[in-house]
């Protein structure tokens, strides 16, 4: 979307100027004469205020969800697509959505179909909606192809939000328990470190670890937060930027005890369900799993997919690069087996993505019973032997009065 300055007469006559956005300068005009301005000069804005209405922000995956059902919806019911287009612009809280509607609603005026003009748009429209889209409108079925897409991206948003929950709980209640621990180190045990070390009592073990540590914190706090910051920074940056950093973090993290097995089924559920809803819409094999490489989120699992793309490409089999991996277990890669030969996989594919799911469900639950108590019996574990550290030598010495 652009910004346009303009200058022109209303209908009455009066003269008016100010400010329209258009997806082109033809657009703009149409647009203002839509409004009674007659336009006489017509210049894009290069006002740095204006860049916000740039089509560059990615939109919320809650945003995009809803916004897909909604669609699907519309379309159902017979409306067409342009008109769906526009009173989804017109509803959507989302500025980057908005502004990437009212832009594709421009583009299909002048002639664009709804695929091509989304396919503009790559940071709000992905790869799996476009393509879907693109085989609803060659087949004839986009109704259908909505609803598998609108019911796809429910149910991985859904696992998502669950997934991020769970993982969620023990991050916040570690992060208090650093808290409380460096409150304590800070405030409460420098209090009796002068008095131990003035009554010269021998002290153990324990304690002078503690009170080593409380030191170090006291002296050079700024540059422990420092440190931290700084790792934090780079992580950051490497987990971003460095292809190698990412995947050997994915991969560790897919080897997490407990919660890498969680990580694992959700990553295959996505795939799974992805790749089913692309087949089930017609798209080529070879072009799916392109896609799914791009939009699956985990590198590891990205990895497997273009080695079956290429073992494909190869005259082999897409199960064969499957079964070598240690990320699939035996039940993904014989239901993926069975769906080739009998030419059923885009239901085998969905069966898979179903079992995982509800896998995922389970796991959650049992999850969360099990790391409340759990988290909690480490932050008193941690607090207890702070306090504990500060307790046994002034036993010793009361004993010795």
């Amino acid at each position: 979307m652009v910004v346009f300055k303009y200058n022109g007469r209303t209908s009455q006559g009066t003269l008016k100027k100010g400010t329209v956005d258009a997806i082109n300068k033809q657009a703009a005009i149409t647009k203002l004469r839509a409004q009674g301005i007659n336009p006489r000069e017509l210049e894009e804005s290069k006002s740095i205020l204006h860049k916000e209405l740039s089509i560059g922000a990615k939109v919320k995956n809650q945003d995009f969800v809803i916004y897909s059902r909604q669609f699907a919806t519309l379309i159902r019911a017979g409306v067409s697509i342009l008109e769906s287009t526009r009173i989804l612009g017109e509803q959507t809280s989302s500025k980057p959505l908005k502004k990437a509607l009212q832009a594709v609603e421009e583009d299909v005026k002048s002639g664009l179909s709804f695929s091509d003009a989304t396919a503009r748009y790559p940071k709000v429209f992905p790869a799996l909606f476009v393509n879907m889209i693109r085989a609803g409108e060659a087949t004839g079925n986009l109704d259908e192809s909505l609803e598998r897409l609108a019911y796809s991206y429910e149910k991985q948003f859904n696992l998502k939000k669950k997934v991020q929950s769970t993982m969620a709980y023990p991050v916040v209640l570690l992060v208090l328990t650093v808290f409380v621990a460096g409150f304590l180190m800070l405030t409460i045990v420098p209090q009796f470190v002068s008095m131990f070390e003035d009554m010269g009592a021998e002290l153990p073990t324990i304690t002078k670890m503690v009170m080593g540590i409380s030191g170090i914190l006291q002296s050079s706090w700024y540059i422990v937060l420092a440190l931290i910051i700084i790792v934090a920074i780079l992580f950051n940056y490497l987990y971003k930027n460095n292809k190698a950093f990412n995947f050997t973090i994915n991969i560790i993290l897919l080897k997490i005890p407990i919660f890498g097995k969680l990580l694992q089924k959700s990553a295959i559920a996505r795939m799974t369900r992805t790749l089913s809803s692309l087949f089930s819409s017609s798209v080529p094999i070879l072009q799916a799993l392109t896609i799914v490489e791009k939009v699956i989120g985990n590198p590891v699992i990205a990895k497997v997919v273009r080695e079956s793309r290429t073992s494909l490409e190869q005259g082999s089999t897409l199960t064969a690069p499957l079964e070598k991996s240690w990320i699939f277990p035996p039940l993904v890669t014989q239901m993926t087996a069975i769906g080739e030969q009998t030419g059923s996989l885009d239901y085998m594919l969905e069966k898979i993505a179903v079992f995982y799911e509800d896998d995922v469900d389970r796991t959650v639950d049992a999850l969360k019973s099990l790391i409340e108590p759990l988290m909690i019996v480490i932050l008193a574990a941690v607090v207890g032997t702070i306090v504990m550290a500060i307790m046994v030598p002034m036993f010793s010495m009361y004993e010795q009065i």
